[in-house]
């Protein structure tokens, strides 16, 4: 299974890349910190799992979904971890079909066992 991190905190990001390296057939994909770089990651390296923060270096968690959501790719699964656990981003998130929405500070362990789930429901990638 192949990741994407969109996370603007370069210490966080490298925290969720070092859990992901030890996770058996997972993959990191890239990992960018604004929603131009995650829409070009997104489609020229189409990952299976997003992990995505909603608040970015420039542009928004909430744009990379929009742009989703109108995109012919099949739609990676989205794990949204971000620290604004805030009622109204939850219910926007879960409109788009989010798999987990976490909060960074509280939710963080789940990341590993959720990853793991993702991955036993992911379909293996055909080689090109």
């Amino acid at each position: 299974m192949r990741v994407l991190i969109v996370e603007d905190s370069t210490v966080l990001a490298g925290r969720i890349a070092e859990l992901i390296r030890g996770l058996a057939g997972i993959e990191l994909t890239n990992t960018v910190d604004n929603e131009a770089e995650a829409l070009h990651s997104l489609a020229t390296a189409p990952p299976d799992v997003v992990i995505l923060d909603l608040h970015l270096r420039t542009g928004s968690g909430f744009g990379v979904l929009r742009s989703m959501s109108r995109s012919a790719h099949p739609r990676p699964k989205i794990i949204v971890l971000t620290g604004f656990d805030l009622a109204e981003y939850r219910r926007e998130a879960e409109s788009f079909g989010v798999e987990a929405f976490l909060n960074k500070s509280r939710d963080y362990h789940r990341l590993p066992s959720l990853l793991r789930d993702l991955a036993g429901q992911t379909p293996p990638q055909k080689e090109s």
